[in-house]
């Protein structure tokens, strides 16, 4: 296995035609969470990939699962049970002025009871290259907080790598807490993706650039690679979009992506996406920076948390963009 992923999956509501949450009549359903955009990219890309979750064995549960089969993701390692509820998130998409925003109802969902014992992580990591947790997993519960605590350790003595994308949700947790517990996790971190934003409130790291603050993050916490996502945009919907990893001190920075935004919810779980599918195979950094910021720069013309792009789409933006149509 190239890679498992552990975190919470979701059932995304979203008005229509950027209508308010309080007037709406309708709302188009979404499967997503943020480890499972992740495998699903990956497994798009390539990669061989495996969710690990807790979910309710309930219709929404099932259609959780069987999106992530329908895109190649392993499922057999899924927690059932007969109690808690799924996870809910309501996504009011906006335009300048008003930001898009995100509303959750999560709250006494199945994955929140998850407890550290519940997976036989031994079991789960067995052959796998890696593991990815997000700052998301440990702020659903101080169980789920338990459980990603005991997944980092078995990978490590497992000798499996260990990918965090930092993520930081104020309205899961707060500060300190994140603070606490992502903070100390970290060390134990061999590929760090963050942003300068979530780095300073998390880590409480500022530096001048992000050049500066992944030398900053590889040298305080021994990270063998660090990647840093930059959005930059007055409006909510066009951007534009670069990262830069670090690693063994050498910095290396992504071409830089206009994009127009129809949806930008999952562009970071896009990145880490193409970022481990180019880099895991052959070890080539470059290749995964470059797949890593031009998947994640596709991600935003497509609705829902899922990436529906491919390997196909990326090469052909990495060969130069083509505007209009394609006959």
């Amino acid at each position: 296995m190239d890679l498992v992923a552990f975190g919470e999956g979701l059932i995304q509501l979203t008005p229509d035609r950027n209508q308010r949450l309080e007037q709406a009549g309708a709302f188009v359903p979404h499967v997503g969470g943020a480890e499972l955009n992740v495998a699903v990219g990956a497994s798009r890309l390539g990669l061989k990939t495996a969710w690990v979750s807790k979910l309710s064995d309930t219709p929404l549960g099932r259609m959780i699962r069987n999106k992530a089969r329908e895109h190649g993701v392993e499922t057999k390692d899924i927690c059932w049970t007969d109690s808690g509820r799924t996870g809910l998130y309501f996504l009011e998409l906006g335009a300048t002025p008003r930001n898009t925003s995100v509303m959750y109802d999560r709250s006494h969902s199945a994955f929140s009871t998850i407890r550290k014992n519940d997976l036989d992580w031994d079991a789960v990591l067995s052959g796998a290259k890696c593991l990815l947790i997000t700052g998301i997993t440990p702020a659903v519960s101080p169980e789920a907080a338990d459980a990603a605590r005991l997944a980092i350790q078995t990978a490590r003595q497992k000798g499996c790598l260990v990918c965090m994308d930092l993520n930081y949700r104020a309205k899961l947790w707060s500060v300190a807490r994140a603070r606490q517990t992502l903070g100390a996790m970290v060390p134990d971190v061999d590929i760090l993706v963050t942003t300068a934003g979530d780095t300073e409130t998390v880590l409480g790291i500022t530096a001048a650039n992000d050049e500066r603050l992944a030398e900053d993050l590889e040298q305080r916490y021994g990270c063998g690679i660090v990647a840093v996502t930059h959005r930059e945009g007055s409006t909510v919907w066009k951007n534009r979009w670069s990262a830069l990893v670090r690693s063994g001190g050498v910095t290396m920075k992504s071409r830089v992506y206009e994009v127009d935004i129809v949806d930008q919810v999952g562009r970071g779980d896009a990145f880490v996406a193409g970022l481990l599918a180019g880099y895991l195979p052959g070890k080539d950094l470059g290749r995964g920076l470059d797949y890593g910021v031009a998947f994640s720069a596709l991600k935003h013309s497509i609705p829902g948390d899922l990436n529906w792009c491919d390997a196909a789409d990326v090469e052909r933006l990495l060969a130069g963009p083509a505007p209009g149509v394609s006959r």
